[in-house]
């Protein structure tokens, strides 16, 4: 019911965008109709792929494997485990949060998904590479991880104090 609303929600807050761009009849809503279609057509598909995979990703998880190694009785051994595979998981929310939905249905803890979702957010080893180190200075990236890597496991272990 959340999400219809918030759905909702965010269909009216476009539409009354549109609609500001629209009456200042200067071709701003025809440019950003077209910039949304555009990237509504390039996302689509990568979307429609996250899904199935996501889906292929859940059937196909053991799940004595993944309840052995992180589920809630794993402890912090399984948190660790879900923070290093969580910073090695490379792609976009599709991705990360599919694996973290296919893990927690295979019977992962929710500290250890919390922990993985946290280091897919923060630590993403694919992303340092690709766009941090390009575009960053050392000095900078090596201080935001020292700063962001015990963050995983502390939402980790609130996440094991709250449940």
């Amino acid at each position: 019911m959340i999400a219809i609303l918030f759905s909702i929600l965010l269909w009216a807050i476009a539409t009354a965008l549109l609609l500001v761009a629209w009456r200042r009849r200067d071709g701003t809503a025809r440019e950003a109709l077209s910039r949304g279609w555009r990237e509504f057509v390039w996302l689509l598909p990568r979307l429609t792929l996250g899904i199935i995979g996501a889906g292929f990703i859940a059937r196909l998880l053991p799940e004595e494997a993944v309840s052995a190694y992180l589920g809630a009785e794993s402890g912090w051994i399984g948190l660790m485990i879900a923070t290093a595979a969580g910073a090695l998981t490379p792609g976009g929310p599709v991705v990360g949060f599919s694996i973290a939905g296919a893990a927690l249905k295979a019977g992962a803890g929710l500290p250890q998904v919390i922990g993985y979702v946290t280091a897919w957010s923060l630590l993403s080893f694919n992303r340092i590479l690709v766009w941090e180190l390009p575009i960053m200075a050392r000095w900078f990236i090596g201080l935001r991880l020292m700063v962001s890597v015990p963050l995983p496991l502390i939402a980790g272990a609130i996440a094991m104090w709250v449940t």
